[in-house]
């Protein structure tokens, strides 16, 4: 990994302050706020709360509205740019749920109208529109997604695969957070007032903020993002630490990334919502990390609002603006700083030089990260590039329609398939009784993985950071939430059920489980879910010494997967489950290792199949690296994925085992999980089972196995000897 600069060379923004960076930095300058009472959809109250709702005009309604705030924010970032980004990396917790929730309440069921519901279709929106034919990846980490999303696309840069990559965060008001926290009394009613001695809340909001990021190239760039760093408070799903444990750890990882102390931080944009948990925890840590000699500070959500997975991008927007307008925000809504949290934020906007800002970025289940800006030209800090190591695999498990891990692999040796849905008993039965009361399908099957990896790699330390790749997230909590909502008439909405809808939620039981305070990050992709969970773990491990859980699962919901899932609709048989892997970055921990060798968009690549190719050949050729590829050919594009998986047997004349593993595992979005177990336990036992290759087992020798997956996007995973 070399140590690269990154620079801000683009942004777009659009919140309720209006849209672009001019209207922006005028409404900063003036201490404006953009929250008023809701006007996007009725409310059962004569009295809608507070929200920060976009004020621009929108399109009309030809894609869901968080794609609209994606494409206006994105737009702006792109204007000078004449090239397609190499990449995009987006936070987004809603998706296309604002227009789900009309179409559910209306009872529509047409499963063509839910095409845009996934939470992973707003970046593939906008890599479509700009021609992106790498990575399109969607972080999902509540409320820290889009600062999380900046922390991967600025490694993907450090790394050297890419130059320029497109990073941001979208969200739009829906029903779901509009409710959802209303329930769990944590809104003004008179507007977020962060760090004010009476404030009583957060105001909920929308907006979108993109980045345009390149390497080693400062032309027209307004600041640089020197680090960055993330963490998990390990405590509770939607309750921060009370010291600031995990927003500490965040900070102190941001900037020693940065290669700067806490004594070089000139201004810290803080997280800053107005909940009183939120504000006593994040002044608690600013006080343990800076001691008497804390920077100017301050919080804009009395401005925007709380923008959920956009707010870490906005406000990172936010800082680059103070570093190239030398301009500090107001925290707006303040009126009378609370005594007992021994801060000052700043009152009134002020002028002055600003060189460089922490940006703090904190969501549920604890997820924390935080993001160091600095202005261009400033002489290079001092740091030390994380080596990239093969992850060592020292652990997996799964869990199909067939069982656990030894019965699904019994299955497999049969010839069998294991799709289909296992009993929510058999599921927990490795949980304890206290947690199994409080946690859905989802979220056990995620644990339950966690805790059997854990137990099957025979590793003494527990994992210090949990990486998840969802495809769908919490349907069954999502949908508890919503059907109580409308049959109470918008009344009686269920916090339990909000705070397990978000996706990264599940992760989060982990982290609390393990006790995992590093970095615990959601990815969501669709069919390539968990390989964006692989990918991120590869970008972001490379500090991690101890062990770390990479899992790809997802749930089956009777009427939820059919209406959103394109290849679940086509399958007769319902299926759900998942994989997992114990993985450390140190060579020679195991006779296995397992890396993410390519991932691209077919859309935009008619030659995807050919450089598929020279990637995987540049080291040698596939039949001589490989003696078995495990493919994944979705039911919603598998025609398109027979012909890409014919055409790259006919170029590289592959004449080694190939595995159509759809067809064991079952049509849900994680089976890549699934498929990745399976080739490590293959290895692990040398050969791959008769019944898989011709009735005559296939000796694998020194070679390793190739998980390859087909449709929209064409991704490649490989588990290796070492």
């Amino acid at each position: 990994m070399t140590d690269v600069r990154v620079y801000i060379s683009g942004m777009g923004i659009i919140s309720c302050l209006g849209k672009g960076l001019s209207k922006t930095g005028e409404a900063i300058q003036k201490s404006l706020t953009g929250i008023r009472p809701l006007t996007l959809f009725p409310t059962a109250s004569n009295q809608p709360l507070p929200a920060g709702e976009a004020a621009d005009p929108l399109e009309n309604g030809s894609v869901p509205r968080t794609h609209q705030l994606a494409r206006l924010a994105a737009a702006q970032a792109m204007a000078d740019l004449k090239e397609a980004p190499d990449a995009v990396v987006m936070g987004v917790t809603t998706g296309g749920m604002l227009t789900t929730e009309a179409l559910l309440k209306a009872k529509v069921r047409d499963p063509k109208l839910f095409c845009l519901h996934a939470t992973g279709s707003v970046v593939e929106d906008i890599a479509r529109r700009y021609r992106c034919t790498g990575p399109a990846l969607t972080v999902s980490t509540a409320c820290s997604s889009g600062a999380a999303a900046i922390k991967i696309a600025l490694e993907m840069l450090r790394s050297g695969c890419v130059k320029r990559v497109l990073a941001g965060g979208a969200d739009s008001l829906c029903r779901l957070t509009y409710y959802g926290f209303n329930s769990l009394q944590l809104v003004d009613p008179d507007g977020a007032r962060p760090f004010d001695l009476n404030r009583r809340g957060m105001s909920v909001a929308e907006g979108a903020a993109m980045l345009l990021l390149v390497a080693n190239d400062p032309d027209h760039a307004v600041a640089e993002i020197i680090g960055a760093g993330l963490s998990c408070d390990a405590y509770h799903p939607a309750t921060p630490h009370p010291r600031g444990q995990g927003a500490v750890a965040a900070m102190q990882a941001a900037i020693a990334d940065a290669g700067i102390s806490a004594a070089d931080i000139d201004y810290i944009n803080l997280h800053g919502t107005g909940t009183r948990d939120n504000d006593i925890s994040e002044a608690r840590a600013i006080n343990t990390l800076f001691g008497r000699q804390r920077p100017l500070m301050s919080s804009v959500k009395g401005a925007f609002g709380h923008s959920l997975a956009a707010a870490g991008a906005m406000e990172a927007v936010v800082s680059a603006i103070s570093i190239s307008n030398s301009l500090v925000p107001a925290n707006v809504g303040c009126r009378c700083p609370d005594p007992d949290l021994k801060l000052v934020p700043v009152m009134q906007p002020s002028q002055g030089p600003i060189e460089t800002v922490l940006s703090n970025s904190f969501g549920f289940g604890g997820n924390n990260a935080a993001i160091v800006l600095g202005a261009c030209g400033k002489p290079k800090p001092d740091r030390t590039p994380a080596d990239t190591q093969p992850m060592a695999i020292l652990g997996s498990a799964c869990v199909t329609g067939t069982g656990r891990t030894g019965w699904t692999m019994r299955a497999v040796a049969k010839g069998e398939a294991c799709a289909g849905l296992l009993d929510l008993q058999e599921i927990s039965a490795n949980l304890s009784a206290g947690r199994v009361r409080r946690l859905k399908r989802f979220p056990r099957l995620a644990l339950s993985l966690a805790i059997a990896v854990h137990e099957n790699s025979g590793a003494d330390d527990t994992p210090a950071a949990v990486f998840l790749g969802t495809g769908w997230g919490a349907l069954s909590e999502t949908s508890n939430f919503l059907n109580r909502l409308f049959e109470t008439d918008e009344q009686f909405p269920s916090p339990t059920d909000f705070v397990g809808s978000v996706h990264n939620a599940a992760a989060g039981q982990i982290a609390m489980h393990f006790q995992a305070t590093g970095a615990n990050i959601t990815m969501t992709g669709g069919d390539y879910s968990f390989e964006q969970s692989l990918m991120a773990a590869d970008l972001v491990s490379g500090n991690i010494r101890d062990g770390f859980m990479v899992i790809g699962t997802d749930e089956f919901h009777p009427e939820l997967s059919r209406l959103f899932d394109r290849s679940v609709a086509k399958s007769d048989c319902p299926a759900d489950g998942g994989g997992a892997l114990f993985l450390r970055q140190e060579p020679g921990m195991s006779g296995r290792t397992i890396r993410s060798v390519f991932f691209e968009s077919r859309e935009n690549n008619s030659e995807v199949i050919s450089s598929l190719i020279q990637q995987i050949e540049q080291q040698q050729p596939l039949n001589d690296r490989y003696g078995v590829i495990l493919a994944g050919l979705p039911a919603a594009c598998r025609r398109e994925g027979e012909i890409q998986l014919q055409t790259l047997l006919a170029i590289t004349g592959f004449n080694h085992p190939v595995i159509d593993y759809r067809k064991i595992t079952g049509e849900f979005a994680s089976a890549s999980a699934v498929a990745t177990v399976m080739a490590e336990q293959f290895m692990r036992e040398g050969h791959i089972p008769a019944p898989l290759c011709g009735d005559k087992p296939g000796k694998l020798g020194a070679k390793g196995a190739l998980i390859l997956g087909m449709g929209d996007f064409i991704t490649a995973m490989e588990v290796m000897p070492q």
